[in-house]
């Protein structure tokens, strides 16, 4: 029994991370950073039902889930209720080193961004696939959007590997399966709604980057 159990417990959802990402925002447009962490494992769910081929990311994102969990747990867990808390304490307190890379590898806004990043990649993934028809390759959807999103601040290696992986992956039938929602209209209808929710989750955290300059952190 207990298997059973565990092993719903890792199953996606599409239903939930969209749950979770409406929960997100508070009245004045705050992203809460517990919400957003919650929204991730969900994504990290998804990435981990395709098998390993989306393992580079995934493991990565775990990774910077962990840290993030520590913040909010911590001590000063007060200052990272939202990511614009996170931002405001970490800049008035010099917790984020601007140019040297590696100095502060576990402040906040440094590990956002890292989730940031990735989350723009499956934004723009999941509406190609939303949009696509029965015989659009996913490689070239998964590609495109990379190329757009992530591919930039990944070093030629990982950016090779990635090329690799993406050329094994299941059709869009076996991608709107692990969706877990229902017969592909559904996924359709589902992804509609869970998209603007995660674009504007991502804008929003992007536009008060940009205003503190903090999206070139090393």
């Amino acid at each position: 029994m207990a298997d059973s159990v565990a092993s719903e417990d890792q199953k996606f959802c599409l239903r939930e991370v969209l749950d979770t990402f409406k929960l997100c925002l508070s009245e004045n447009k705050e992203v809460y950073l517990q919400h957003y962490v919650a929204g991730w494992r969900g994504l990290v769910k998804f990435l981990n039902s395709l098998g390993s081929v989306f393992g580079f990311i995934s493991k990565d994102a775990v990774n910077k889930i962990q840290i993030l969990v520590n913040h909010l747990n911590g001590e000063n867990g007060s200052q990272y209720v939202t990511i614009q808390l996170m931002v405001k304490y970490e800049l008035e307190n010099e917790l984020v080193d601007l140019t040297k890379r590696g100095s502060h590898p576990e402040s906040g806004c440094r590990t956002l961004l890292r989730l940031h990043r990735a989350l723009r990649w499956l934004e723009l993934f999941l509406e190609r696939l939303r949009t696509s028809t029965e015989d659009s390759k996913t490689s070239v959807m998964c590609s495109e959007a990379y190329n757009e999103s992530l591919a930039p601040h990944h070093p030629w290696v990982v950016r090779k590997a990635a090329g690799m992986a993406f050329c094994v992956l299941p059709g869009r039938p076996a991608f709107f399966e692990v969706m877990n929602v229902g017969p592909p209209e559904q996924v359709v209808a589902m992804l509609g709604e869970a998209l603007p929710l995660i674009s504007e989750v991502y804008q929003i955290t992007e536009e008060l980057y940009t205003q503190h300059n903090l999206l070139d952190l090393p």
